[in-house]
């Protein structure tokens, strides 16, 4: 099933629900063109987290779930899934994020290790809630920072903010 992955993770390393002003489907699309566009963005560190190596770009890779495989979000599955969404707003949305690093050392870029994380969101009535698992890598880029990131893209494409905190209980 396109947007929904069989097997993700229990460990949940950041769980946090968000209040919307919005109806899903169009939450959806734009959380959809929000991750296609960061694919193919190339972002200094300190543009997406508190910088812990100085000099480095980071590279996002985003695959939407479909079954036990994900699919990279490239034009034609960004095409895909928003045809999907068309017909029917998603309940659940899982999502696979690579997250590269390369540092520039003088004229020579040097590679760092990864960045998995597995991304959860959950639409309910003017609720959005978001679970992410780190599954390996050295976290330059943390949960927190990640989800401030997609809903700042999210909120970014409105004029007026869409996703708000909910308080906890």
């Amino acid at each position: 099933m396109l947007g929904f992955y069989t097997n993700f993770p229990q460990n949940i390393h950041k769980a946090e629900t968000f209040s919307t002003s919005i109806l899903n489907k169009k939450l959806q699309q734009t959380l959809v063109e929000a991750l296609y566009r960061l694919n193919s963005e190339t972002p200094g560190l300190e543009e997406v987290a508190e910088p812990s190596v100085p000099c480095c770009k980071v590279i996002f890779e985003f695959g939407v779930a479909e079954d036990n495989d994900f699919n990279y979000l490239d034009e034609e599955e960004r095409k895909r899934l928003l045809a999907a969404l068309q017909k029917k707003p998603f309940q659940v949305l899982d999502f696979f994020c690579v997250i590269r690093y390369r540092r520039m050392i003088g004229e020579k870029k040097a590679r760092m290790r990864f960045d998995y994380y597995m991304l959860r969101f959950m639409f309910g009535e003017s609720l959005l809630e978001v679970h992410v698992s780190h599954e390996k890598g050295t976290r330059h880029i943390s949960p927190d920072d990640l989800v401030n990131l997609l809903v700042n893209r999210v909120n970014g494409a409105f004029s007026k903010k869409v996703l708000k905190p909910t308080e906890a209980d």
